[in-house]
């Protein structure tokens, strides 16, 4: 008869804390290497790599400091940043979709707006139609009213309007 410690499962280990309790912040030239490494693994919002450096540990001087330098630099530039967004989700989000994920990332409302304005309407309605498509089968055959009822939810989700999800449906029909 096995004793009931025996079927214990082994603690798993901890790891220490890489910092020690009382070490120093780090400093902004590590401040600067780490916010440069991000930047060349994707593009990042000012805001959003602020926020990442403060994770990391460093101080808010620091970040500011280092946050001026990469502007300086171009190296940061939050309307670029919001052009590049919309021009990468453009064929598969809407515009409300795209600009609800510029602004969770920190990017000021003038600048969101202004790339918002530059989505092709086209490319947003053909995204939107090839989407719809997908869900043809699932749809009654020719019947709009099925297909918005079975793609606009779904549509709407991804951040087209009502009025793009309604003309995607009938292209799709056609």
């Amino acid at each position: 008869m096995t004793r009931r410690t025996e079927l214990r499962r082994p603690r798993k280990r901890t790891r220490p804390s890489r910092r020690k309790a009382g070490s120093r912040q780090p400093d902004p030239a590590t401040a600067y290497d780490v916010a440069v490494r991000l930047l060349g693994q994707r593009a990042h919002s000012a805001v959003e790599l602020a926020r990442k450096l403060a994770r990391r540990g460093f101080e808010d001087e620091a970040i500011g400091l280092v946050l001026d330098r990469l502007a300086e630099l171009g190296y940061l530039d939050d309307a670029e940043y919001a052009r590049a967004l919309v021009n990468h989700r453009g064929g598969s989000r809407g515009a409300a979709a795209i600009a609800a994920e510029l602004a969770s990332k920190g990017v000021a409302r003038p600048l969101v707006q202004a790339a918002v304005a530059e989505l092709d309407p086209e490319l947003e309605l053909a995204a939107a139609e090839r989407f719809a498509r997908r869900w043809l089968p699932r749809a009654v055959p020719g019947s709009f009213r099925s297909l918005l009822e079975v793609a606009g939810p779904r549509l709407a989700r991804r951040g087209f309007s009502p009025s793009v999800v309604r003309e995607a449906c009938r292209r799709a029909l056609a």
